[in-house]
């Protein structure tokens, strides 16, 4: 499908899925259908959110056991959709579950009974490109141009330690190439900014994105590497430094199951994420709290058995799941290397294993980008020089951006997708994220 005009556009979608459009207006117009933006509620748990819908709870009985599961792994306050017809009854629900699955609930037309499945986020990732004039501040005049208030916040953290915003003028200019990523023709999750630019008089001043997102001054940029070849920020080296590494959740480690937002399923032939990495071990292997923290949890959490969850320092919070025998209490303070339960085949689970789940501000992340085995043999670092990809092309886009300035594409005025009723049932409420 063509994006919008002036844009470039990446449709990321199931191979399975046939695409098929309408616009939300004729959606609207023809079933009397609308959709519904909301957001996941603190505590709030899934049996509930039925009851509220009037779905019968009847459903939550026939959801595979495998993936009940996956209801833990709806964030409080993550946005999703819900289609409704004119008589208020839910058609279908769309309920992400990570960054590349979403629960969805679904009305059958003829039958009027309701549906579980984890299926792929279909979404679009545009570039865009804008040139601001300076009227109030950077944050302020981005909103006005854009609508976009992820890139206006993304924007300030740019310019936070690279441009004295104290010193800009009305008049002078700004210049942004970003990615984002779209749903229902609104901008969903953080855009990606390749390359900023602020011009002050005859002064331009470019702050690059290394691919990591960093912001750099120039177009290369200082990385130093640990004695593993691993490359280390200078926040991570400071925590080197204060042992605040994260250890391993277990002595002896053997990984049977890696993270994944979206695998496919070798014997149920169909996409479901793995938040998390397994590792196999023995009954009653005893588990390692990762790093010092508090216990928030320690009980059972359906399929995960029984279950402990600790937080820690920065955002994080660590889950060890499927125990025999929990050993720590809610509200305790642990230690690194501390005892928190033993090995087991609690809630769902095929045999002895710890499923181990890391989370930083609410969102699931790889535990093995994080684990270290040992602290040790990280002293040593080394700094070399790289350039960061794409900074000449991206340079040159702005430059050219500057001599023929295009319209700046306003979020929320532009065109917003849907599929066609026949389709709506099994591919989702949308062809975009």
């Amino acid at each position: 499908m063509a994006g919008l005009p002036g844009r470039r556009s990446h449709i990321k979608m199931g191979s399975s899925m046939k695409i098929l459009v309408l616009c939300l207006i004729l959606l609207s117009s023809v079933w009397g259908a609308r959709i519904v933006e909301s957001y996941w509620l603190e505590g709030q748990v899934f049996s509930r959110y039925l009851e509220e819908r009037d779905i019968p709870l009847g459903l939550l009985q026939r959801i595979d056991e495998e993936d009940k599961k996956f209801l833990l792994e709806i964030q409080s306050g993550e946005k999703f959709y819900e289609l409704f017809d004119e008589a208020g009854r839910l058609l279908q629900a769309l309920i992400p579950i990570g960054e590349e699955m979403q629960i969805q609930v679904v009305r059958e037309a003829d039958s009027g009974i309701y549906s579980f499945d984890i299926v792929p986020i279909v979404f679009a990732d545009h570039e865009h490109q804008a040139v601001i004039p300076i009227q109030s501040n950077p944050h302020s005049d981005i909103m006005q141009a854009t609508n976009n208030i992820r890139l206006a916040d993304k924007i300030d953290r740019f310019f936070k330690h690279t441009v004295d915003c104290r010193k800009l003028q009305k008049n002078d200019t700004m210049a942004i190439v970003y990615t984002q990523k779209e749903r229902l023709g609104k901008p969903l999750g953080s855009p990606k900014v390749k390359i900023a630019m602020m011009e002050t008089g005859a002064k331009k001043q470019f702050i690059y994105a290394d691919k990591s997102g960093i912001p750099c001054k120039s177009s290369t940029k200082k990385v130093t590497y640990d004695s593993h070849g691993n490359p280390v920020t200078k926040a991570e080296i400071r925590r080197l430094k204060r042992k605040l590494v994260f250890g391993m959740p277990l002595r002896h480690i053997r990984i049977s199951s890696r993270f994944s937002y979206k695998r496919w399923h070798p014997i149920l032939h169909r996409y479901r994420p793995h938040l998390g990495v397994d590792f196999a071990a023995r009954r009653g292997t005893p588990l390692l709290a990762v790093n010092d923290g508090t216990v928030i949890f320690a009980g059972r959490k359906g399929g995960y058995g029984k279950v402990v969850k600790i937080r820690h320092r920065g955002g994080y919070v660590s889950l060890y799941a499927h125990q025999s025998r929990i050993r720590a209490k809610k509200g305790q303070k642990v230690k690194k290397g501390q005892v928190v339960g033993y090995v087991g085949s609690t809630g769902r689970s095929t045999g002895p294993h710890l499923h181990f789940g890391l989370y930083r501000h609410h969102r699931a992340i790889d535990p093995l980008q994080v684990l270290k085995k040992k602290s040790s043999g990280l002293k040593s670092f080394v700094t070399k020089t790289i350039r960061i990809k794409g900074a000449k092309r991206n340079k040159a886009k702005v430059l050219k951006m500057l001599k023929h300035p295009g319209e700046n594409y306003k979020w929320g005025k532009g065109k917003t997708f849907c599929l066609s009723k026949e389709q709506h049932n099994t591919e989702g409420l949308s062809d975009e994220r």
